[in-house]
Parts: C-alpha cells; structure tokens; sequence
C-alpha cells in the first residue's frame, strides 16, 4: 500500500538537512510500498511548517528538496534539539498521482495538523460532508485529508484536549484500515500515531542503546465493570515510558516497516490494532480506547535479526535480480535447524504443540492471495498425499465473498509474505471466530497475521524488498512441505517417501545454483519474446503452480498478457490460441505425468506451436519436440516446481529489462496489499 516514515529526536540536535536525509532514505526503503508520489514535513523557522510534497518517485522529491534548500543549506546554523519530521510514499487510492493528492495532508493552509496516512477510509465521504458544512473546503481527492480537517475541528472545539486526545477522538469516527502518523504546530515536538488494519512500528534509539526496560505499559480506559485495569482518564497523569536508565537523548522512528528503521536501530515495538502511540517531551505512552480479554497489559521491544547488507542490492541491477539469486540461501535459512538430514527427521518448532490437534481436524485449508495461492496450489497434492486429509486452497478474497463454512475442526493456514495482506487477514480473523485453529505462514516477525495466530511458521527468507515475489515464494513452499514431512513421520508405510524427499531437500540448493547458472540461456530466449503481445504458459501436475505463478511473474513486472493453463484443459480451450505466431512455455519434466504432458506438447506442434521446453537435463527425447530448450536438474516430483519456477523468474526479469519496465518497482503495484 503506502509507505509511513516519521523521526522524532529529543535532546539529539539536529540540523535540518540531516533530518530531511534521515527521512528520505526512510522513505527510499519503503517505496517498494509505493511509488506514485511523495512528501515530507519538517520544522520551519520560528513556528512555521516546511511541507514538500512530489508527484513521481522517491528521488524526484529528493530533487526538489535540494532545489529549494541547497542555499539555505549552505547557511545554516545551529540544530534543532528536538524535532518531529513526518513523510510518505504513496500508492495511489483515492485520487490520480499528483502534488495535491501527496501525502503529508494539511488541516488548513497554515499547517496547523499535517497526516500521513496508509489506508482506506471507508466512511470518508460521509466525514467530508459534515466538514464541508462547518465551512471546510477540500484541496485534494484523497480520503486521508479528512483526518486532518476532523482533528483540525476537534480541536476548535475542545480547545483542552491534548494533542493524543484529539487523535483518539477522531479515530474513533473513522472507518475501515489505516494506519496514522500526525504532527501539529498546536503541539510542537509531539508526534501521534496508530493503526487498524495496516502495519506500523516504532523503533527506538538511545545514545548508549541501553533502555530501562523490554516492556511498554498499555494505558487503558477506566472499565464500566469495575475491572482493575491500568487506569487512564483526561487530565490525570499516565503510564509512560522512559527509555533510558540514565540519560535523555532518544530517536524514535515510525515506519510501515521494519527495513526502514534497521539501519538506525534494532529495537522496535509492533503496534497493534487500536493502539494509540503519543511522544511527548521525549517520552512514548501507548494507549488503548477499550480492552478485550486477550489484551495485553504490555508491548514487548523487539530486538530485531534483519542486517542493512541484506536490504543493499549490492552489486545486483535490481532488488528483484538479487532475491532471485539469494534462493540457495533462503532456502537453506528457511530449513536451518529444521531439517536433520542425518537422522532425516523434521521439527517445525512453530507448530508443535499444535500437531495432535492439526492430526485429528476435520480438514486443511490453506488460505492466500496471488503468489502465496501459488505456494499452496504447489503443495497440495503433497499434503494430501501424506496426510490423507481433504486439502482445500482457497483464495482469500473469494473466500470471504462466499462465506464459506468454517468448523471448530477445522485448520486454516493462512500464507502471506508480508504478514499484512488484507483479504488474508480479514479472512484469519473470520475463521478465528468460527473456532476453527490458525496457523501462520509469514515471512515478517511481528506481522498481523503472526500475531493473531494460534501458531505457525517462519519462512525465514529474509527481506523481500522487490515487489513481484520471488524468494518467498520458493520458501513458502519449502515450509509447506515441511509441515506435510512432520504430519506424516508416525507412518512407517511413508518412510521410504519421506527419505526420498528429505535427500530431495538436501539437494535442492546446489540444483537451485544449477539453475541460476542458466541465465545467459534465459536471457537470450526474452530476446526472442519481448516484443510479442501475450504468452501462453503450460503444464500438469506439479508443474501447474508453476504456470500460474510464471504467468503472474511475467504480468506483474513486463505488462505482457500471459495465462497459465493446465495442460489437460489444452483441448477444452486454449488449443484454439496456438498458432506458429503465439509463444507457448511448455514444462515437461520427467515426473508422473510425462506422458500426459508429451502428448500435449505434441498437440502445439501439430498445431504449428513452436514450443519453448523447460525439461530435464539430458532429456533429448523430449527436446526433439522444441524450438527452444532449458534442462533442469531432475528432483522429487514433489520439488521440481522450484527448480522450474526459477526459469520463469529470470524470463520475466529479462523481459522486463528489455522492454524498459521498471523490475522492482511495477505500474499500479505496491508490495504489501494492505487494503481489500
């Protein structure tokens, strides 16, 4: 969706260029969230409000702001010692890219509240409507605006209430997935943020990174039933946190993510829903409108793993380009300490608690969006087959239309890379109230969706920062087979199965290497197809998530049309489309259903197709049938859709490249779907 970045320091001084340069290297980290225009905010002089907004990418602003500031640059004097700066990065919802729709979103033109805002508003036309009668007028088409403009009311009228109190009151008006971060020349140095429906953190940096504490008081509401909860009302004093044991000077940071923040700190909070988080005078308070049973009284401080190299596109053209070749890697991260190849035996610490209640449930369902839907069309036949339990795949958005049943026996994987996915979420949340048992297949510690479940699954691929998946679709699927491994180690009769695919996985990463050493090949086959119009994508079995998935790859970041289709269907369809003009992508591998798929592949060439092949290494039988080739190493069935979506992969990259698109950054795309 969008990108949220806001700095705090307090008692750090700082000039205004190196808090103009923190904000928008913050911003740089998080465009993979958006990237049709952007804004900052920061301080003026005396109480006026500098605001930058730019239609375009990340360093168009960056451009315009040395413009504007490079002789004052030059002059200044002096540092802020304590200074809010908020920004964002867009991804267009309501209103086309432009200057006026950028975020930061101002109350009034003086600045007295400026928002940044990720999100969907769903009541806000009924808000802009009471404001306009109270004589505010609108200057963008953006739903965040309003937020501005009703706080801006809010507090004309309570003219006491304090700056956190505002932000309460007006969230509560407000409906649909956002998440906030507010400065306010009413309140100078103070910085208010929350969320619903859409991620958001704060880090947290100290001089000597020490902090009295691992742990933030949640303040909540005086309960109506008399429950002793920690009691906040207006005008008393609250539960605040001091970060420091002995010193004053601290950095805070709001992010989207935490790839924003790691570079200046690994210490980070996970804001919940709801959660309403104020600095003030150096100081964090995070604060509750109402109290559930689950709530915690608490929000621990995260010490986070990511390292800034693993964020770095290095010596790689692209983000895209460098997690493609990083899957020997993550693929080995996502089966480190889980994988015994010498007793060949698995354990999914995640889920072990929860194996004898996943054994006796009624049914499986894995739930997903777009590539992660991919990952569970891949395993299926897999879990089926070693569980012997029905296997539903279900995409997240049709899932919720329907309504489809849930039963408290029921097990709902729900995979998602970002943890964030809306459908997915609003899905989870759904089948947790029907009692049905969740488990989490995330890439991101701290995400919604490894929260909010019962347990789950790390895939442990590290940062994905291009915005077509490529890594953790590959991780996604190491773990799903992984769990099936642990599902069916009680039954002897699957022993030999289950060894077959233990070795398969000891291979795998040099096979993935193998691959990856065929780029130049890949390479010169996009030079054939970049200029066609459309792509056909072919293959059964195994292989079919592989057709989706590579036609989604090449969709996504070159803008060709491309359709996966199930090589059985070939005659109830799709065959009509084959001529010597329309590029078809075969995959015949040497797995069950060869023989189904030759006689396909001979279908397209009785038909003209030229078909290019991706197959074996050393098949020539099959090669004879191809107008061009690929050989991959030869795996277990169950995995050869790794080894064969890698192709794909590298065939969109190129295709993209030669026809000038931009790889990480594709048009109407944002990484994390955090609206529905």
């Amino acid at each position: 969706m969008c990108g949220i970045f806001a700095y705090i320091n307090y008692l750090t001084p700082r000039t205004r260029k190196e808090i103009l340069d923190v904000l928008i290297k913050g911003l740089q980290r998080l465009e993979y969230r958006g990237y049709d225009s952007a804004g900052v905010a920061v301080d003026g002089d005396g109480d006026d409000t500098i605001v930058v907004r730019k239609s375009g990418k990340v360093q168009a602003l960056l451009d315009q702001i040395e413009t504007m500031c490079q002789e004052s640059w030059k002059t200044e004097e002096g540092a802020y010692e304590s200074h809010v700066g908020i920004a964002h990065t867009r991804w267009a919802t309501h209103g086309v890219p432009s200057e006026t729709n950028a975020h930061p979103q101002r109350s009034d033109p003086h600045h007295g509240f400026l928002v940044v805002h990720n999100g969907i508003i769903t009541n806000y036309k009924g808000i802009k409507l009471f404001l306009t009668t109270k004589g505010y007028q609108f200057e963008s088409d953006t739903d965040t605006e309003i937020i501005a403009k009703l706080i801006h009311h809010l507090h004309k009228k309570h003219p006491d209430y304090s700056f956190r109190e505002l932000v309460e009151t007006c969230i509560q008006q407000l409906e649909g997935a956002f998440a906030v971060c507010l400065k306010s020349k009413h309140f100078p140095g103070e910085c208010v943020a929350s969320r619903r429906g859409s991620p958001l953190l704060v880090g947290i940096k100290t001089k000597t990174n020490r902090l009295a504490t691992d742990y933030i008081p949640v303040c909540y509401p005086i309960d109506h039933r008399g429950t002793e909860f920690p009691l906040f009302t207006r005008n008393t004093s609250m539960a605040e946190f001091h970060p420091l044991a002995d010193e004053h000077e601290v950095e805070y940071f709001f992010a989207s993510d935490a790839s924003a923040v790691i570079e200046h700190t690994n210490r980070v909070i996970f804001l919940e829903d709801d959660d309403v988080a104020a600095v003030k005078d150096g100081t964090l308070s995070i604060h509750r409108l109402t109290r559930s049973l689950d709530d915690s009284h608490a929000r621990e401080i995260t010490t986070l793993k990511m390292e800034i190299q693993e964020i770095m596109k290095g010596n790689f053209s692209s983000f895209m380009q460098k997690e493609i070749f990083e899957q020997p890697e993550s693929v080995i991260n996502t089966m480190r300490g889980r994988v015994n190849f010498e007793n060949q035996t698995v354990v999914l610490g995640g889920i072990k608690e929860y194996l004898p209640e996943i054994r006796r449930c009624r049914r499986l369902l894995l739930i997903a969006c777009g590539t992660s839907y991919h990952s569970a069309i891949a395993t299926r036949q897999l879990i089926e087959e070693l569980t012997e339990l029905p296997v539903m795949v279900e995409l997240a958005s049709d899932f919720l239309d329907r309504l489809t049943p849930i039963f408290r026996d029921d097990v709902c994987f729900f995979i998602s890379q970002s943890g964030e996915t809306a459908d997915s979420l609003m899905a989870l949340r759904y089948c947790k109230q029907h009692g049905a048992l969740i488990v989490g297949i995330t890439n991101t510690v701290g995400s919604s969706i490894c929260r909010e479940s019962h347990c789950g699954v790390h895939i442990n691929a590290g940062p994905e920062i291009g915005v077509a998946s490529t890594k953790a679709y590959t991780s996604q699927f190491v773990s799903l087979v992984m769990f099936a491994l642990v599902m069916s180690e009680d039954r002897i009769s699957l022993t030999p199965r289950r060894k077959e695919i233990i070795e398969g996985l000891r291979l795998l990463p040099e096979q993935i290497k193998q691959v990856l050493a065929l780029d130049s090949e890949v390479e010169d086959i996009a030079k054939f197809l970049y200029q066609q119009k459309s792509l056909l994508i072919m293959g059964r079995g195994y292989n079919f998530a592989t057709c989706l998935e590579g036609a989604l790859k090449v969709k996504e970041i070159t803008y060709m049309h491309s359709e996966g289709v199930l090589a059985g269907e070939l005659k109830h369809g799709p065959l009509a489309l084959v001529d010597q003009h329309m590029p078809v992508v075969m995959f015949v591998t040497r797995d069950p259903t060869y023989n189904k798929c030759m006689n396909a592949l001979q279908q397209v060439v009785a038909r003209e197709g030229r078909p290019i092949l991706i197959c074996n290494k050393g098949d020539t039988e099959t090669q004879q049938f191809a107008f061009r080739s690929l050989e991959v190493p030869h795996s277990v069935d169950c995995l050869q859709g790794i080894l064969t979506v890698i192709p794909m992969q590298l065939l969109s990259y190129h295709i993209a490249v030669l026809r000038g698109c931009n790889v990480d950054c594709p048009r109407n795309l944002a990484k994390s779907v955090t609206v529905e």
